[in-house]
């Protein structure tokens, strides 16, 4: 059979339709949105899951052009939705503008970018220039396409040329805006998030709030930015989120979707490989694959159809939100992330308006960005009184495999900048005191509300721990299998061995015995023989107990 191209990094519909792509049909978005009829629609969903080209598609739908576009829709769903729907096809001026080149390093070349994108889209209207009668206007409308239009003019240049399209068909726009929250993250990473908002929020309020000359806007992003920052005072606002029922299974790959697509290319017997590396989502109440990775992979069977599947997505989608959270969190969270590539859940308050600017704010965000962005599946949710609680899990193989690989990485490169010199000479030079003050020390910047069981102290000491240089660190999750909690050891036996057993107290005025009851521990389990066997003879051996924030060594 001759092989049907996979759109890689195609986003523009005409191009996919008429140059032989494999197109999964999302034209039935357009029939939600007539139905609908919400005046502004925005969309959030992760990055790489075909917003772009919905765009493209709906800009192909609907915008008044000198040629029939109507062969574009041939063979599609919404051709077979109703007449309603198709009385729709090429009625509108439409403007359409991505905010993707807007990653600069500095706010002036942000700002550039986006002058370059709207002089495109008044060029690509150019035949208004000559009917606009008005000479001021028609200036206007030249600076904006020369790109010479004073700064202050591009802060309504889309309400500008929303009013010239008016005038021109007598119909009102609709107008696209694609990946709005790209200059948002940008700017928060490189420290203009203030005046970007600032320039984003005049954009849209002009455009899409007081603008008589709007039919609908359908605008695209990773994240809902807040209202009060972006979209203030919008009351025609209408936010799809991923927690959202309807429009779900418009973006990503439907398990139907997918399994036609693994029949078309004869790939049925890799429908389970491809199951655990990409599907996993859960946009409303529709399973969804991840349509990046699902095409590159039936891709990669061009030659070999047992082709393995591979992580794409871990390339493409924005790590640098990821990075600076982890680079923030503490070890509890560590721990969290952990518990999550075991293949357990956590459950975590979930607030769908948070701002760039809330980052900082508390442990809690970091889950809301991980949510939203891809990184973490949602399983069930219920109310707590003003909370929605979600119950979340690590979607599938190939963002296991991003945890695995770069976020546990992070960690480790953060732990290895902070010192824990001091801790590693006490601990080899018996200093008890000066042990438990260090570990209360950094006991007190991990979150407060940790549920503190045994195994997370565990795994905050052997975290501490781990690099400590030359020495075998062994730690010992099981307990009751005969081994200690943690020992530390040089690796010829003419050094040091440490035995360390914890214990968690129930009150501050408990962790003294229970010093004692890890010491007996060590004595009656005779960990201390093993070692002797072995070789060892400068053997130290440490109670710690915990309460809370408290530790006490002995």
């Amino acid at each position: 059979m001759e092989w049907t191209p996979l759109p890689i990094g195609v986003e523009n519909f005409e191009e996919i339709i008429t140059k032989g792509y494999y197109y999964v049909d999302k034209t039935l978005l357009i029939k939600d949105l007539i139905d609908l009829r919400a005046k502004v629609n925005l969309f959030t969903r992760p990055r790489r899951f075909g917003k772009t080209l919905n765009m493209s598609m709906l800009r192909y739908f609907f915008e008044k052009s000198d040629e029939d576009r109507s062969h574009l829709f041939a063979g599609t769903k919404i051709m077979d939705a109703g007449g309603k729907y198709l009385e729709e096809l090429g009625q509108y001026p439409v403007i359409s503008l991505s905010l993707k080149s807007m990653k600069q390093a500095s706010y002036e070349s942000a700002f550039y970018c986006l002058k370059e994108d709207i002089s495109r889209e008044f060029k690509r209207h150019r035949k208004l220039e000559e009917s606009l009668n008005v000479k001021e206007i028609q200036e206007k409308y030249h600076r904006f396409a020369a790109g010479t239009a004073g700064d202050d003019e591009y802060l309504t240049a889309l309400k500008f040329l929303s009013e010239c399209l008016y005038s021109f068909y007598g119909r009102r726009t609709v107008i696209l805006i694609d990946e709005y929250d790209v200059p948002l993250e940008n700017a928060y990473f490189s420290g203009f998030y203030g005046r970007m908002v600032a320039l984003i929020r005049s954009l849209f309020e002009s455009a899409l709030k007081t603008n008589d000359t709007l039919e609908f806007a359908v605008v695209t992003g990773c994240l809902r930015i807040s209202k009060e920052s972006i979209f203030t005072g919008l009351n025609n606002l209408r936010v799809i989120s991923i927690r959202d029922k309807s429009y779900s299974e418009h973006f990503g790959f439907t398990p139907e979707e997918v399994r036609q697509m693994l029949v078309y290319y004869g790939l049925e017997d890799n429908q389970a490989a491809v199951q655990k590396w990409y599907d996993g989502y859960q946009f409303g109440d529709t399973e969804v694959y991840n349509p990046w990775s699902v095409i590159n992979y039936v891709d990669s069977c061009y030659k070999n159809k047992k082709e393995f599947p591979r992580p794409y997505w871990s390339n493409t989608s924005s790590n640098s939100i990821v990075r600076t959270l982890v680079e923030r969190a503490d070890l509890s969270v560590k721990q969290e992330i952990e518990a999550l590539i075991e293949g357990k859940t956590i459950t975590k308050p979930i607030h769908e308006d948070i701002t760039y600017d809330d980052m900082d704010s508390t442990q809690d965000n970091l889950w809301n960005f991980l949510c939203f962005t891809g990184y973490l599946k949602k399983i069930s949710e219920h109310q707590d009184g003003e909370d929605i609680l979600v119950e979340m899990a690590i979607p599938n193989s190939e963002v296991r495999y991003i945890y695995k690989n770069m976020v546990l990485r992070w960690f480790e490169e953060k732990t290895k900048t902070k010192k824990f010199t001091p801790l590693y000479e006490s601990l080899l030079n018996g200093d008890r005191k000066k042990m438990a003050e260090i570990l209360s020390e950094n006991l007190m910047e991990t979150i407060s509300f940790y549920d503190y069981q045994e195994s997370y102290y565990h795994g905050f000491l052997a975290g501490m721990l781990k690099n400590i240089g030359n020495y075998i660190v062994q730690s010992n999750r099981e307990s009751g299998n005969g081994r200690p909690d943690i020992l530390v050891k040089y690796p010829s036996v003419r050094g040091k061995a440490v035995i360390i057993e914890i214990k968690v107290a129930r009150t501050y005025q408990e962790l003294e015995k229970k010093c004692d009851e890890a010491l007996q521990q060590i004595e009656d389990r005779k960990y201390e023989e093993a070692l002797r066997q072995e070789g060892y003879s400068d053997i130290l051996k440490y109670g710690v107990a915990f309460y809370r924030k408290e530790c006490m060594v002995k």
